[in-house]
C-alpha cells in the first residue's frame, strides 16, 4: 500500500489566474491551429511561427499571480516534504512563483528552451526567443521550447508512473481527463480526490471517493483538509 499523496494538476487550475487554457473559446490557443505550432515535426517546416507562439505564451505567464490552489499546493508539499508529490500537465510557473519545490513538469516548461542536438536545457526567464538565444552554447545546435509537443514522446511520465506505484491519495485538480486517463490512474491509489469546474465525458466518477465541482481556487481549502485528515491518518 502507497502512502504518498500525488497531486496531479492541469490547466483548471491555473485557469482563474488568468492563463489561457486549450480548450478557451478565446484563448491564445483559438487563434492558431494546433498542428501549425504544437504537432511533432512542426519546427522543420515551420520554426519561427512556432518559436513566436511560445514567445506570445512566456508573455502571457510572466505577470500572472498564483491563486489559493497554487499557494495550498506549496503549503502542503513544504509542510510534507517526503509525502506529497507534486504533478503538472501545465507549462507555466504558478506553483514556482508560490515558491512549491520540486514540481515535476509532465509536458515541459514555458521559460526553458531544450537543444535539438545535444538535449541540453536553458532557462531564459521571460525573454523572447530570438537569433541571440537560439543557439546550443555547447555543441552549437538548435535550440527550441522544452514543450512536448502532440505525438511527441513525454519522458516525464515515466516517473509519474513510478510516483503512481507509492500512491496512497491521489488529488486530481482542473484536468478534464482527455490527455491523461485519471480515471485509470485512480486504480493506483487508495483513495482518489477530483476537482474539475464541471463534470468531463473522459472521467468516470466512481473511479473518485470525493468529487468538488468548483473553482480549483475556492475549493482548495477543502482540498487541503481531505489531504490533512488522509496524512494524519497513516
Amino acid at each position: 500500500m502507497g502512502k504518498k499523496v500525488v497531486i496531479l494538476s492541469g490547466a483548471g487550475l491555473s485557469a482563474s489566474s488568468g492563463i489561457s487554457t486549450f480548450r478557451d473559446s478565446d484563448g491564445l490557443w483559438e487563434k492558431h491551429d494546433i498542428n501549425e505550432i504544437c504537432s511533432a515535426g512542426c519546427l522543420d517546416w515551420n520554426y519561427e511561427a512556432t518559436i513566436n507562439f511560445y514567445n506570445l505564451r512566456r508573455e502571457d505567464i510572466k505577470d500572472k499571480k498564483p491563486n489559493n490552489a497554487h499557494k495550498m499546493i506549496a503549503r502542503v508539499k513544504e509542510k510534507y516534504p517526503s509525502i506529497v508529490e507534486v504533478i503538472t500537465q501545465n507549462i507555466d510557473d504558478l506553483l514556482e512563483k508560490a515558491d512549491c519545490k520540486g514540481v515535476l513538469h509532465l509536458h515541459g516548461f514555458l521559460k526553458e528552451l531544450r537543444c535539438m542536438n545535444c538535449e541540453r536545457v536553458v532557462n531564459i526567464e521571460y525573454k523572447l526567443q530570438d537569433s541571440t538565444n537560439s543557439t546550443c552554447s555547447k555543441c552549437g545546435g538548435k535550440l527550441r521550447p522544452n514543450i512536448v509537443f502532440f505525438g511527441e514522446a513525454a519522458p516525464q511520465y515515466e516517473k509519474l508512473y513510478k510516483l503512481l506505484e507509492e500512491c496512497g491519495l491521489l488529488v486530481v485538480i482542473g484536468t478534464s481527463g482527455y490527455v491523461i486517463d485519471v480515471s485509470f490512474l485512480s486504480q493506483y491509489a487508495d483513495k482518489a480526490i477530483l476537482n474539475n469546474l464541471e463534470p468531463s465525458q473522459a472521467i468516470v466518477e466512481d473511479c473518485f471517493d470525493k468529487i468538488y465541482y468548483e473553482d480549483a481556487n475556492s475549493a482548495y481549502k477543502k482540498i487541503e483538509d481531505d489531504i490533512e485528515e488522509y496524512i494524519n491518518s497513516l
